[in-house]
């Protein structure tokens, strides 16, 4: 599956990599595992409700959370840090 991200997102990617590889490994594990499982699998995926209705949370860790969606054959990431209801 292509994976497209946000600007957001993005930037946070590049927040991991430069401050935290074990958490920018477990993301790459949980995009890995939505490729094979689509949404069911590893952390705990929920789908989300209001603003986010369509997108899918799983956790990366207690306090950050991956958003994304599945559109066809590719994988949206609109976040991968903090939390979706974080301000």
């Amino acid at each position: 599956m292509k994976k497209e991200f946000y600007d957001l997102a993005w930037e946070q990617i590049e927040y991991w990599q430069n401050q935290d590889k074990k958490t920018l490994k477990k993301i790459s594990r949980l995009l890995a595992d939505i490729e094979r499982n689509g949404n069911t699998g590893l952390g705990h995926p929920e789908p989300l409700k209001g603003n986010l209705s369509g997108w899918w949370s799983r956790e990366i860790d207690e306090k950050n959370r991956l958003v994304y969606k599945i559109d066809g054959d590719s994988i949206k990431i609109y976040q991968c840090k903090n939390h979706y209801n974080d301000k």
